[in-house]
């Protein structure tokens, strides 16, 4: 028999497990004793043990591991703390990107853009010397308490509740559990950073949505029609926005494309291969990317099943409209990870990718949801849900497998490097989307041919050691959403 897992079509987009009354089974099924408390553990190993990508490379989940169930039992009740479990035990060395929430609900909303958010995105970085840190605006989200307030791209700050950010206490003054906080705001001159009296109250709002469409235009560049395109992260839920955008581009007569993708931490891999596709041609037989599983997942799984074309419609049937392009500009930088890295490795081997920017986050391994539901391969449905254990909320987004293109590439760990460096400035950040935004102005310059008079050297170079995006349960995941049959012993 076999396995069947359908992607759903909806606000958020996972890989889903059946209603089979057996679960997969590829592998050792140790029980623990009913009567000790570890049934987070027991779920974590059991669904770290089936799924996960270094299954191998570590030790601890060894299908060889334990003898008994008592030996099983005895190695869970010695790790009482499920997150440091997670965390120390199950994880490969090298998987910088894995991650866990306690409430698989929250981690189920924030993959369908969905979050409880004030709708302020920021960049945090460290002062020369000191252990003081300062935060610069990077866009705000519309239709966001930050978007009523008197803040915009470009200001810094450096104090929260009157209290001087520094890298022991940024996450529990910005990330922490108060959902209303005031920065003090605060300007440069010359090279150094000086406090105003300037204050801005922000209060989080649940079931905040992100557009990740931030800026489309096209703009009219000596003659030349250029679709300029900011574009925040990869949800499913805006795939059919996408595509008018890109319906929008061809009414125009564009003929050149900036993709900017500076701050997009990734998503959906469908809706990567979707935008490719708009960018670059609806051919259904040439490959955008194939999969890699674990040894346990690939032996199960058709080339057919590995292998991601690129599409002539989207998950609703609407045509893909496509500007066919033989080039594309896009704007990274280290925020740049996972499904952006994807569009840029995957339409490689096709179209000339100019990258302007710095070197992206370098995240090529994509991710599932598990939840505690055993008879559906541990695998988040929502059909499911009334399965899922109430007693174990615990959700796990764990990578799974890499990606890699139709020339067999994925080897960018250390991230993908700018044909172009060029590193945003504190000193002029610019306005997204006009003419004069630094990282906008180089790619025209490109495409023009025309090296214009205005000054691109960077002042103050924006090196945020962390990000607000990094600071949610999406964070940089990139998780995968297409059907596979899996067959079952």
């Amino acid at each position: 028999m076999k396995k069947h897992i359908y992607p759903l079509l909806g606000a958020a987009v996972f890989l889903l497990g059946c209603s089979d009354d057996d679960p997969i089974k590829n592998g050792p099924t140790p029980d623990p004793d009913p009567n000790t408390d570890v049934m987070a553990q027991h779920f974590m190993w059991q669904a770290m043990n089936q799924w996960y990508f270094w299954q191998k490379n570590v030790s601890d989940l060894s299908d060889s591991r334990f003898s008994s169930d008592a030996q099983y039992t005895e190695y869970l009740q010695a790790n009482p703390d499920p997150e440091e479990f997670f965390n120390e035990k199950l994880l490969f060395r090298e998987d910088r990107f894995s991650f866990l929430e306690a409430d698989y609900r929250e981690l189920v909303n924030n993959l369908g853009g969905i979050s409880k958010s004030n709708g302020l995105e920021f960049g945090l970085i460290q002062l020369s010397g000191s252990n003081d840190v300062f935060g610069y605006v990077q866009f705000i989200l519309p239709d966001s308490d930050a978007s009523e307030k008197d803040i915009a791209r470009g200001e810094l700050f450096t104090r929260v509740d009157g209290v001087q950010l520094t890298v022991e206490n940024y996450r529990g003054l910005l990330f922490g559990a108060n959902d209303t906080y005031t920065l003090g705001m605060a300007h440069i001159e010359g090279n150094t950073i000086f406090d105003d009296a300037k204050e801005v109250s922000l209060t989080k709002r649940s079931g905040q949505v992100e557009n990740p469409i931030l800026v489309a235009k096209t703009l009219d560049v000596g003659g030349t029609k250029v679709a300029y395109l900011m574009y925040n992260r990869f949800l499913g839920s805006f795939d059919e926005q996408l595509n008018t955008v890109f319906g929008e581009f061809k009414a125009a007569g564009a003929t050149e494309l900036v993709l900017d993708m500076r701050y997009n931490p990734g998503g959906s891999v469908n809706s990567s291969r979707l935008l490719a596709s708009m960018v670059y041609g609806t051919n259904t037989s040439e490959l955008y990317i194939k999969q890699r599983w674990n040894d346990k997942i690939q032996g199960q799984l058709s080339a057919a099943q590995l292998e991601d074309r690129f599409a002539d419609k989207t998950n609703k049937g609407t045509p893909i409209n496509t500007l066919g392009l033989s080039r594309v500009y896009i704007l990274a930088t280290n925020g740049s990870a996972s499904a952006s890295e994807l569009v840029i490795n995957g339409l490689a081997p096709y179209v000339q990718v100019i990258h302007i920017g710095e070197t992206t986050r370098g995240k090529n391994e994509f991710s599932i949801t598990l939840v505690d539901d055993r008879q559906g391969s541990y695998i988040y449905d929502p059909d499911r849900v009334g399965q899922i254990n109430p007693k174990n909320e615990w959700g796990l987004q764990p990578l799974v497998g890499r990606n890699e293109n139709a020339d067999g590439f994925y080897d960018y760990t250390n991230g993908l490097a700018p044909d172009i460096a060029l590193e945003e400035d504190l000193t002029n950040l610019g306005v997204l989307g006009e003419v004069s935004e630094p990282l906008l102005a180089r790619a025209l310059q490109e495409i023009t041919g025309h090296m214009a008079k205005m000054d691109l050297s960077v002042e103050m170079p924006a090196e945020a050691f962390t990000s607000s995006r990094l600071h949610t349960p999406l964070k940089d995941n990139m998780y995968l959403d297409k059907p596979l049959d899996l067959p079952m012993e």
